[in-house]
């Protein structure tokens, strides 16, 4: 049986969102609140998955 199972590496809080992307908790906390980073609120935390926020700096970076 082939393992069709995805490995899911979410980011949780705006400190460790920060931390990730170069910017103070601050900054990071803004940019998610007008929506210009790609995260979602869950429960009142901030949660963002690693490769697809990788992924949206990579493509505006081009």
């Amino acid at each position: 049986m082939a393992d069709t199972e995805t490995k899911i590496d979410l980011i949780w809080e705006v400190e460790e969102i920060a931390k990730l992307i170069g910017r103070s908790p601050r900054q990071t906390f803004h940019m998610l609140q007008k929506g210009e980073l790609p995260a979602k609120k869950v429960g009142g935390r901030w949660v963002a998955e690693r490769n697809t926020l990788l992924a949206f700096f990579l493509e505006t970076a081009a």
